[in-house]
């Protein structure tokens, strides 16, 4: 530190006891107030790290703008759009001639402080007594990336989720459920129901926040409530680099984002999280309009980060995997013994009675979270076939699950593109192209996603007909569906949920209409192979095919699927509605269609067509696909 004056050699200080009185209060404030970096502000405020601090993205007029939108994060009143401003505003503050401001203020951006103290030169010196605290009960190590698979019930589910598992020093295989999860999600007001829940998810009307809590409590929510398998990726970071992340987390107690489905949700400010932990690490331009979690976990594999993936069965993988073992007639007892009514011990050997208590209380406890059964009886049930299976002294029977041979980020690509020709024989054939923005549908390669499972968003086709007509074909804004099959310890309902936009054929040509259609039913077979499915359906019409009238229908809907080789899909999907307020009587169609997957991301789609609206016609396609 540089004194204001110069004492000369010849005297000392013990001689000017007014000097000590008049220097010491400036010592001490000296002392404890920092100088700024020396760096220039401006070329500070271009850093990429200062820009991922702010969450700032370039705008189209060669500004920036944070995707953080509430006002109290920002230290500069236009701070939101100014990364120039809020780096002064912070400069003034992190380094304020009152020492107590300054500390304050250091505490509550430890990131910034870090990161500006670094740039000068200086390690940080922080005195935040409630983040130590924090940081003590974190204890971190290192991190962890989790990824349950899609929830199909849930809107803001049905493409996944991820979150990040704070893991502490010694850390065990048994002890990661009382370990810390960081979690971003939407934070909706009241109770919503689940249309009006993905209506304002799609157009952000809900404040995203970060969030952190107990592991244990995220894997009973999606292993045990909702039955979604998790797959963790211990992330590869240092013990300083997971220690940015956290530092950049504590600072995020005062942002609040809006929060949409597709693009800003959780993958995505993980990924925003995940970038301060290196100066160089840069995820989130990636996606400039959509953020599907299995890409996320496929970016992060990219850029290296992922060590291998254990797999967190949920409780209904688990008990589908344990029923398969089970012989008829110890199926038969397990059911009854669930609910009370025990074997007599004197029928069966040690090993089957060790397969009927297991089996039971691994199916009455699904049963308990599935079915909300009622929690005092159903316990009291458990802790008897727990006591009496302790009471035999044999190893389990069942085999563990087995990890699936592909996790999700060696799936496909969620967003597709594709060239396809047409031929119709009694309307204008075309070449299409096509383009989905997510996901995936029955007849992509499944390897990676859930079996039986669809979830297409905005699907849309474009034709060029032999008429030199170019017009829109076909957009679908959703079209989702879950079949899986029914079991003997469980039975799922099916259903489906298609709305948009097509052309049905009409007197030589192919007017369009707007449509909502959604069906109820089962499903049967294996969704690893041959698949079927029946569903009551019913839709709503409007448009140039009905005369621009409301034309409701109500019919059936069904198919048969067949995974026919490991590169190779088949089906066969018909409907068949009657029509109302409509000169037509009725609506069919049938579809044959062969998926041939040539590789993870390319595929070649057949398929031969029935349609019948206002008449019949007969159509071939063949469309080539790149998914990325």
């Amino acid at each position: 530190m540089i004194l204001p004056s110069r004492v000369p050699q010849n005297q000392s200080l013990k001689a000017h006891p007014i000097i000590i009185v008049l220097i010491l209060p400036w010592l001490l404030l000296s002392a404890m107030t920092q100088a700024k970096p020396a760096a220039d502000p401006v070329e500070l405020a271009k850093q990429p790290y200062w820009l991922k601090l702010g969450h700032y993205l370039p705008t189209y007029r060669r500004g920036y703008r944070s995707t953080i939108d509430s006002k109290s994060f920002f230290l500069a009143t236009d701070g939101k759009t100014n990364p120039l401003a809020e780096l002064n505003a912070t400069l003034e503050l992190l380094y304020h001639s009152d020492p107590a401001i300054a500390e304050q203020a250091r505490c509550t951006y430890p990131a910034r402080y870090t990161w500006l103290e670094l740039q000068a030169g200086n390690t940080a010196s922080l005195n935040c007594s409630e983040l130590d605290e924090w940081r003590a009960i974190l204890d971190p190590a290192g991190m962890t990336l989790v990824f349950p698979t899609a929830f199909m019930n849930n809107p803001s589910s049905m493409f996944g989720h991820t979150l990040l598992r704070v893991d502490a020093k010694d850390q065990s295989r048994h002890q990661e459920l009382v370990a810390f999860a960081i979690n971003f999600a939407a934070e909706p007001a009241g109770n919503d129901n689940p249309v009006l829940y993905a209506a304002k998810g799609l157009l952000g009307a809900y404040p995203g926040r970060f969030s952190v809590m107990p592991y244990y409590r995220k894997v009973r929510e999606y292993n045990d409530m909702e039955s979604r398998d998790i797959w963790e990726y211990p992330l590869k970071l240092s013990e300083p680099e997971v220690e940015r992340v956290l530092l950049h987390l504590w600072e995020m107690q005062q942002a609040e984002f809006d929060y949409y489905f597709l693009d800003e949700n959780c993958s995505y400010q993980l990924l925003a999280l995940l970038e301060l932990a290196r100066d160089d690490l840069f995820l989130v331009k990636d996606f400039p309009l959509q953020a599907i979690p299995s890409d996320t976990v496929a970016t992060l594999a990219k850029q290296g980060l992922l060590d291998n993936p254990r797999y967190r069965e949920s409780f209904g993988t688990r008990l589908l995997h344990i029923s398969q073992q089970v012989s008829p007639e110890l199926f038969a007892a397990a059911e009854v013994a669930k609910q009370g009514l025990l074997p007599e011990p004197a029928n069966f050997s040690d090993e089957e009675l060790t397969i009927i208590y297991e089996f039971a209380y691994e199916w009455l406890n699904f049963e308990l979270y599935d079915q909300g059964l009622a929690r005092d009886p159903t316990a009291k049930t458990l802790t008897t076939l727990l006591r009496l299976r302790s009471q035999i002294d044999t190893p389990s029977p069942f085999k563990p699950v087995p990890k699936p041979a592909f996790p999700p980020e060696q799936g496909h690509g969620s967003a597709r593109v594709g060239l396809s020709g047409q031929y119709w024989q009694d309307t204008p054939s075309a070449l299409n192209i096509e383009w989905r923005a997510a996901y995936h549908d029955l007849l992509d390669a499944p390897e990676g996603f859930i079996a039986g499972a669809q979830i297409s968003f905005l699907d849309l086709r474009l034709s060029h007909n032999e008429h030199n007509t170019t017009r829109l074909e076909q957009l679908y804004l959703l079209d989702a569906m879950t079949i899986p099959p029914s079991q003997q310890v469980f039975s799922s309902l099916s259903w489906n949920l298609r709305v948009g936009y097509d052309r049905q054929p009409a007197e030589q040509k192919r007017e369009g209409r707007w449509f909502a259609q959604g069906g109820y039913g089962q499903a049967w077979g294996d969704a690893a192979g041959l698949h079927s499915y029946a569903l009551l359906a019913v839709a709503l019409n409007h448009g140039q095919a009905t005369a621009y009238r409301f034309s409701p229908g109500a019919g059936v809907e069904a198919g048969i699927l067949w995974q026919a080789a490991s590169k190779h899909r088949l089906a066969l999907q018909g409907q068949y509605l009657a029509l109302f307020n409509h000169d037509a009587s009725y609506q069919s169609q049938i579809n044959l269609s062969w998926n041939w997957s040539l590789a993870a991301n390319w595929a070649i789609r057949s398929e031969l067509r029935y349609q019948h609206w206002q008449q019949e016609d007969f159509g071939a396609k063949v469309t080539g696909y790149f998914y990325f």
